[in-house]
């Protein structure tokens, strides 16, 4: 029976045999990812409540540490769409800084769940979960980008999905 490595990043490996062909494709890969992840980045900052500088900060760390720590070389990370309705309504609802609290606490989790190797329980999720939780992210965004569409004039949009969408007392909804 083989042991099991404890940690292995797939850098130590990748630099073992980096040569300046590999730089200059990566090179153009790191521009190509740049160019569509760093404005997707100040998006979601945008979209989230905070200032887009939050999301180039969120994007330029998140992805050093994923390449420097990820399992794969050709792995690309950063903030995603589905937590703009989250991290909007953590904001919202508790301030800036209890969402960094949050994401310091989920961060320690996930580590902890990666010591405990818990990462094969995703395998007993239903697939109606996983796309129900998507579609549902897609419709709070979708729910979130009316006024802009609309060009409506409001001020502070409601956290709550059904505070957006409906005015009280005149749907079965609210």
């Amino acid at each position: 029976m083989q042991a099991r490595q404890f940690f292995h990043p797939r850098l130590i490996d990748t630099l073992r045999e980096y040569n300046l062909k590999k730089l200059r494709e990566d090179a153009i890969a790191g521009l190509t990812v740049g160019l569509v992840a760093l404005p997707l980045a100040m998006a979601f900052a945008i979209a989230s409540g905070v200032r887009p500088e939050a999301g180039l900060f969120t994007a330029i760390v998140a992805g050093f540490l994923i390449s420097a720590f990820g399992g794969s070389r050709v792995q690309i990370g950063g903030p995603t769409g589905a937590f703009v309705v989250l991290v909007y309504g953590v904001i919202a609802t508790y301030g800036l800084e209890n969402l960094i609290i949050c994401t310091v606490m989920a961060g320690l989790i996930l580590v902890l769940m990666g010591l405990a190797r818990v990462g094969n329980v995703i395998q007993y999720i239903p697939y109606p979960v996983t796309t129900g939780f998507t579609t549902g992210i897609a419709v709070l965004i979708a729910s979130t980008q009316i006024k802009d569409f609309l060009r409506l004039n409001v001020d502070k949009l409601p956290v709550d999905f059904a505070a957006k969408v409906c005015q009280p007392r005149e749907s079965s909804l609210c």
